[in-house]
């Protein structure tokens, strides 16, 4: 039957006329610089590896921080980043094949949008924005840490009271938003301010959300984690970076609000 197979014709297959046949014998100094060279990048087997996506996040943060600063400085420029920002995230979700230039641009506008409310909060609130970035970093770095070490993974059950929790998280915000403009709700925050036995509501929630952005890291490393394994093409690693920089934001602005309440 192999020698009937087609795909067994090859030279390759064959007695004699095989490839190891043909190779001379390799001597001991041979095998060992062969063995001895690096391995090959994720620029020459076009596959995503975890290491390749680190390099990508860091480009990406860093154009964060530079829109940051320019938002910071200009605040006005927060609005209309915020708009182009959330039509960018749709298209980035709803892309078929992920694309570099739009993940960066994600970034550089979610940076201008993120700076300026951070500037208007520091003028309102001093020293609220170093807070919020310690309480950032110390949930990522926990978040990552845990998951490194494999103590925290994303299960199935988990991802769908995650999705849940997403879904009325989001409606409460459109309720709240409407209750706010039209003037039902004349508090500042909200419902969010709204006291339960001397607590402000949106602490409450606050910590709540905070849980379900570090899982949503969870999401997004275990996302890079399996791309690598299965050797995902190189350019979904964008899609990764485009997860974790979603989150990041998500994240800093959320413990920035429930400082902001605190405070008041």
């Amino acid at each position: 039957m192999a020698i009937n197979n087609p795909a067994f014709r090859n030279a390759g297959f064959q007695r004699g006329g095989g490839a190891a046949t043909q190779q001379p014998n390799m001597t001991a100094e041979q095998l060992q610089q062969m063995y001895d060279q690096p391995a090959a990048t994720a620029a020459q087997t076009d596959r995503m590896t975890v290491e390749d996506t680190l390099g990508k996040s860091v480009i990406a943060f860093g154009i964060l921080l530079v829109g940051a600063a320019i938002g910071w400085f200009v605040p006005a420029l927060a609005i209309p980043a915020a708009i182009i920002g959330f039509v960018l995230a749709l298209v980035n979700i709803f892309k078929k094949e992920p694309s570099a230039p739009l993940v960066l641009a994600y970034s550089a506008v979610q940076g201008v949008f993120v700076g300026g409310i951070s500037g208007i909060f520091e003028t309102i609130y001093p020293g609220i924005v170093s807070q919020a970035l310690i309480g950032t970093v110390a949930v990522f770095g926990v978040t990552f840490a845990l998951f490194a070490s494999g103590k925290v993974r994303a299960s199935k059950k988990a991802t769908k009271v995650f999705m849940i929790a997403m879904i009325s998280y989001a409606a409460f915000s459109i309720v709240n938003i409407i209750l706010m403009v039209t003037g039902v709700n004349d508090d500042p925050w909200g419902m969010r301010g709204a006291e339960i036995m001397g607590i402000p509501f949106g602490l409450i929630l606050g910590v709540l959300v905070v849980i379900m952005a570090a899982y949503s890291l969870v999401l997004d490393f275990d996302f890079i984690k399996r791309g690598s394994e299965n050797g995902l093409p190189r350019k979904f690693g964008w899609t990764g970076v485009f997860g974790v920089v979603m989150t990041v934001v998500w994240l800093y602005l959320e413990i920035l609000r429930m400082i902001a309440i605190a405070r008041d």
